[in-house]
């Protein structure tokens, strides 16, 4: 197949921008539960923050904005990691027809520079001192920024009380200024090559991506009767963190705040917040099955937990081939076996989220088919999707009820997909981005006839579900001529427990090759396991036989599913797990592979000499 779309599901933006939401909640239900703002004091208890609340802080912050200079049309930056006053902020900035620029904390001044240059923002919002610091640093070479607000700081607060004489009424005069068409916000690619692109998306783009996810898939956010509650903790810097802050207002969902990705922050906010429904990267459910896999170990049932994983998938897979009319779904041995794991382990691993997940959501990178049969298998069903920042997050998504794990679902209602003669995905629909900031020559590029190239490689099965298969420039030409693309043993072998990362290479080599880092604490557990006398540390890893031989298992397992000319030949196990403090990895977790082959030159010499 190589194009399939479907109709509409909601009504396009008619007027008016993103904004209104908060008001038109607060006048109709302006005792609903809008948000629950964590506790200073004690991190465990969540203070509820109604609609009519909320409604309250964003005008009265909107009027700080315009005693500030801020004015229809300007463009205010924020730069802070994920917290309630981020989301105020953005309510405030699109209430008086200004435009949000995302830029994510852990920028360089370089890229502050050149992200409040491109966009002539007049005013950015920090998070704390140190962020204060990095744009204090370019400033002087910004002659349009007037303000550097921050949080930490109770710039809140204090722009509350410059406001508190402006009329409400000038907020609504401009709020009612906003049309569809407008931008919303220029959010920044992650810039996995070159300098990230600014793109433009609308308040039409937003409206359209969040109101066709609530209305499609509602019935996952929450059981029946309940009040869906989300936990965002992704970058709202993230055109994926953003699309979840919008759904949460424009629906109503109970919203949360977790600024901190690890684990150590994470889970504990889960256990305290108990939401109903996870948007979240593969990486998160990563390390949630990793952690489990752990503690099972140090209760001495590390084999119990693998068979009940095995068990998981052999269930899931065979309840997914008899929802698509290929089997009679899992036989009465395997029911039981499945019952008595969802006893012992499975209720265990739904808990790590709070207890009232059962369905999840997904996206942003490579999400393998035996996580999701995992996940599935243990009662928590996992909607993978694709899209990307220039279509406002998601263009597919699995079909409520009907997820074919492996694949990144059908196109979401409104959106076709195509497949052009070279194998690139093509979009169209009411999500795709305005263009790129003071780029024509990009813009035109991307966009050809209402379609979006890009730059992604896949294709279609008879039922419109989508497979992505790499990137364009991802794609490996060896030597001898063979195009190989990374991804699919890329994922295969970060599904081994040891391995954290794996980035191939072999443009115009002989052969293909892999760099592999592995996970601190699963390499420590090895280590007991096996009783090796060598040091523990990653440092260690590339001078232990035993450890080369487990890898090299991993390897050939992995290439059992290419050719031989595909097929990895060598590898080197690197001394640590790419960052994105060494710029390895983008702010969402996304490897920059251009800078991984900078950064392991010296690697990748020796693993061709050899």
């Amino acid at each position: 197949m190589r194009e399939f779309s479907l109709p509409h599901m909601v009504e396009p933006l008619r007027a008016g921008g993103l904004a209104d939401s908060v008001y038109e909640t607060a006048d109709r239900e302006p005792d609903r539960i809008q948000f629950a703002r964590r506790d200073a004091a004690d991190r465990g208890r969540w203070t509820p923050v109604t609609a009519a609340a909320f409604r309250d802080e964003v005008l009265a912050l909107a009027k700080g904005l315009l005693a500030e200079g801020v004015r229809f049309g300007d463009r205010v930056a924020l730069m802070a990691r994920t917290r309630y006053e981020w989301t105020l902020f953005s309510y405030a900035v699109w209430s008086v027809g200004a435009q949000v620029v995302t830029v994510y904390p852990t920028s360089s001044a370089e890229q502050v520079r050149w992200i409040l240059e491109q966009t002539r923002a007049v005013a950015v919002v920090v998070e704390g001192e140190d962020d204060a610091m990095t744009v204090g640093a370019v400033c002087d070479t910004l002659p349009v920024l007037r303000s550097i607000w921050q949080m930490d700081q109770e710039c809140v607060t204090e722009l509350w009380r410059r406001g508190a004489g402006v009329q409400d009424e000038l907020v609504t005069e401009r709020r009612w200024l906003a049309e569809p068409r407008s931008t919303a916000v220029i959010c920044y690619t992650s810039g996995t090559t070159g300098r990230p692109l600014g793109c433009m998306i609308t308040h039409a783009n937003l409206a359209a991506e969040c109101d066709t996810v609530f209305a499609g898939w509602r019935g996952l956010f929450a059981e029946a009767g309940q009040q869906p509650a989300i936990l965002a903790f992704l970058p709202l810097a993230h055109i994926y963190g953003l699309m979840v802050q919008v759904l949460c207002v424009r629906s109503g969902i109970l919203m949360g705040h977790e600024p901190e990705l690890s684990p150590s922050s994470l889970l504990p906010s889960f256990q305290s917040f108990h939401p109903t429904c996870v948007f979240a990267v593969p990486y998160i459910f990563e390390r949630i099955l990793g952690a489990a896999r752990t503690a099972a170990q140090d209760a001495g049932k590390g084999s119990l937990f693998e068979r009940a994983m095995d068990t998981a998938v052999r269930y899931a897979a065979a309840v997914e081939q008899h929802s698509q009319g290929a089997g009679k779904g899992p036989g009465p041995g395997l029911r039981a076996a499945h019952a008595a794991f969802d006893h012992v382990v499975y209720r265990r691993l739904r808990a790590v989220l709070g207890g009232r997940v059962r369905y999840a959501v997904t996206g942003g990178s490579p999400f393998s088919r035996e996580l999701g049969l995992m996940f599935a298998g243990a009662g928590i069903t996992i909607y993978n999707g694709y899209g990307l920042t220039e279509t406002t997050a998601a263009v597919t998504s699995q079909p409520p009820g009907r997820p074919r794990h492996g694949t990144v679902g059908r196109p979401m209602p409104g959106t076709a997909v195509r497949i052009a003669p070279d194998g690139e995905i093509w979009v169209r629909g009411g999500t795709v981005f305005a263009g790129y900031v003071d780029d024509p020559k990009a813009t035109a590029t991307a966009l050809r006839d209402g379609w979006l190239r890009t730059g992604d490689v896949g294709h279609l099965d008879g039922e419109g579900y989508l497979t992505i298969t790499g990137r364009k420039k991802d794609i490996i030409i060896t030597s001898g001529g063979k195009s190989v693309s990374p991804l699919p043993l890329e994922e295969r072998l970060r599904a081994h427990p040891l391995i954290s990362q794996c980035v191939l290479v072999g443009d115009n080599r002989p052969f293909i090759g892999a760099l592999i880092t592995l996970d601190a604490e699963m390499l420590r557990r090895w280590h007991q396991a096996v009783g090796t006398r060598l040091p523990v540390g990653r440092e260690h890893a590339s001078a232990n036989k035993a450890l080369h031989a487990e890898i090299q298992q991993a390897v050939s397992t992995a290439n059992l599913s290419v050719s031989r000319a595909e097929s990895i030949r060598a590898f080197r196990i690197l001394p640590n797990e790419f960052t994105v403090a060494d710029g390895t990895l983008t702010a969402s977790l996304k490897t920059r592979r251009d800078a991984v082959y900078k950064l392991c030159a010296a690697q990748i010499e020796q693993l061709y000499a050899s």
